[in-house]
């Protein structure tokens, strides 16, 4: 039996790596900041498929809660196999009208909670030959669009930086970039979602089966729906002047700003 730890795991992406892996046998290392929903989540997914869920309330904008999760992914005795860097939020506002204090947060949580969590657990998979970590990044990470498109921009030259380094040693690194899938994100930014239209929608957990895939496959990054693979493409081959025009409006109008 192999476990995996999932941070943000009680709604949107993360809950849904939580049901697929724990359909497909894998006790679980739950890590968010809401104890309740937490307990509930646990106890429905033991309840359902019999696996172990262990609890591990954490806030991730804070060095007490990665040191946490850092310490649970360190443990040798209770190996973790599968480690899914999920938590994240947006921030709603351009540039300067986002206060310095949200911003350092969303960094906090983004980037510096990824690159110490991604540590402990790669460290710890090394010593024993094997394991797997899928570092949740976006699609925004490929326009320039503000602060979260950036880090996120981070988590994927990180991820592809450390998979590289660590070729060999049976360590799996990869990063996912989902477009917009439906879960709370939006909403706890505050962010209106009426005008996003229906085919840029995704559904969370047919995202978590390609990402699983494409992780079992080796790859070090993924982009799990062709609609997003098509417009990414197109991407790399608008001038990034022009694409900063296009992504700054589309950003003001659809996403994280």
């Amino acid at each position: 039996m192999t476990t995996a730890l999932i941070t943000g795991s009680t709604a949107g992406i993360g809950a849904a790596f939580a049901r697929r892996l724990a359909a497909d046998g894998h006790d679980l290392v739950l890590v968010a900041r809401d104890t309740k929903r937490l307990r509930e989540q646990a106890t429905e997914l033991h309840d359902r498929h019999g696996v172990e869920a262990e609890v591990l309330m954490a806030d991730l904008a804070t060095d007490e809660g990665i040191e946490a999760v850092a310490r649970r992914l360190s443990d040798l005795k209770n190996p973790v196999d599968l480690l899914v860097n999920n938590a994240g939020f947006g921030n709603k506002g351009r540039y300067l009208d986002v206060s310095m204090a949200d911003e350092l947060r969303m960094l906090k949580v983004h980037c510096e909670a990824v690159l110490r969590l991604t540590s402990a657990a790669a460290e710890a998979m090394r010593k024993r030959g094997r394991g797997g970590i899928v570092n949740v990044a976006s699609v925004a990470a490929f326009v320039p669009r503000g602060t979260y498109g950036a880090s996120k921009a981070w988590v994927v030259q990180f991820t592809q930086g450390a998979a590289k380094d660590l070729a060999g040693s049976g360590v799996r690194l990869m990063a996912l970039c989902p477009g917009f899938v439906r879960t709370e994100f939006h909403q706890r930014a505050g962010m209106g979602t009426d005008n996003i239209p229906n085919w840029m929608w995704l559904d969370a957990d047919k995202l978590v089966a390609t990402a699983l895939a494409d992780l079992a496959r080796g790859r070090t990054l993924s982009i799990p729906d062709p609609r997003y693979k098509v417009l990414m493409g197109m991407v790399k081959v608008t001038p990034r002047a022009l694409l900063g025009g296009i992504s700054s409006r589309t950003g003001r109008k659809y996403g994280p700003q």
